[in-house]
């Protein structure tokens, strides 16, 4: 009998997120649900996380690094009975539920410390849990979110923001939703909508579908910003001078791309069976519908960069981590991190051997 080979765990370094919030505890316990399928490794404070796994799980096994050793002899080496920490410390302490301004520099820091990982090949791709941008933006830093944060962190000109879910019993099939525009106020969204942003959108929507997902040929329909997608201008005229331009320069370049449609009526399955992405013009525009259907198994990705970020779709949940270990669901995490595993493996980011 030929000896079965040991499968290739993927590294996946998680940001545990605001310390106060339930990130800490979901990224523990989707780290030690899947150890089997990747090797998870948690950034944040080491002292921390022992103490709040032993409430979880006494069986959670961590081992800390520095990283002042991360950087001197890279990340050691673990087996499947131990998740390893890169400690991140924070700079006060910990009360469950309750922000504190004084840790917000230090939750930023896990995030340089996860890009460093990642450029320096310790880790092959980031999942971040939420974070409290409030708690960043008292601490004295403008902060607007992972999104732009990272794209400002690794100078990449444009990124996209795209929210995922596998079938549920609201959707026969997988829905994907990319965004226009991230996180800006209403108002401001109609100057955002301009041709070169939005054709870029689009390009990277569609490179990194093929290339992370694997799908050949995308198609995606995109959302018109407007009540009827403008009413032919009557209602607005966005979809007639910048987004039905932009469609039809995409189809030149060979892009499956149609649209606009109006937005009420564009999240049918008659629409969706066939499509591989929606692109929505702002936030609250598509993720309402996707979040509805999936909430709590969705996942948050990060399209265009030189890395690969996934997220959960939820935020801090600031009052279940109140009510102390146990109320908080990992399922959203665990989505990410397969989701990161799955595109670490469709785009051969990794050239380490098996680890045992």
């Amino acid at each position: 009998m030929v000896p079965q080979q040991p499968q290739w765990r993927p590294l996946i370094g998680v940001t545990v997120g605001e310390p106060a919030g339930i990130g800490p505890e979901i990224s523990l316990r989707a780290a030690w649900q899947l150890r089997d399928e990747v090797r998870p490794v948690l950034l944040g404070d080491a002292a921390y996380l022992a103490m709040l796994a032993s409430e979880i799980d006494p069986e959670i096994r961590l081992m800390g690094v520095s990283q002042e050793a991360l950087r001197y002899s890279g990340l050691p080496e673990s087996g499947k009975d131990r998740i390893t920490v890169i400690d991140c410390p924070l700079d006060a302490h910990v009360f469950a539920g309750k922000l504190d301004r004084r840790n917000g520099r230090a939750v930023l820091r896990t995030l340089d410390v996860a890009i460093e990982s990642v450029e320096q090949k310790w880790c092959d791709a980031i999942v971040t849990a939420p974070l409290q941008k409030s708690t960043i933006n008292d601490a004295g830093i403008a902060f607007t979110g992972h999104t732009e944060y990272f794209a400002q962190q690794t100078q990449t000109a444009q990124v996209v923001m795209m929210l995922a879910c596998e079938a549920s019993g609201y959707l026969p099939q997988a829905l994907r939703v990319a965004l226009a525009t991230t996180h800006l106020a209403l108002k401001d969204v109609p100057a955002a909508i301009r041709f070169d942003t939005l054709l870029n959108t689009l390009k990277i929507t569609e490179h990194d579908l093929r290339t992370k997902f694997g799908i050949a040929k995308p198609r995606i329909l995109v959302a018109g910003l407007n009540p009827h997608a403008g009413e032919n201008g009557y209602l607005g005229r966005e979809e007639i001078e910048v987004i039905s331009p932009v469609i039809a320069q995409a189809q030149a370049l060979g892009m499956d791309v149609r649209g606009p449609y109006p937005a009420d009526t564009l999240f049918q399955q008659k629409y969706l069976q066939d499509a591989d992405c929606v692109l929505a013009m702002y936030h609250d525009q598509g993720l309402p519908v996707l979040k509805f259907a999936s909430f709590g198994l969705g996942v948050n990705i990060t399209l265009g960069l030189p890395l690969i970020r996934t997220s959960v779709d939820h935020g801090t949940a600031l009052d279940l981590a109140l009510r102390g270990v146990g109320h908080a669901d990992a399922g959203s995490m665990c989505a990410a991190i397969r989701v990161a595993a799955g595109m670490v493996r469709r785009t051969g980011n990794s050239d380490r051997p098996v680890q045992s």
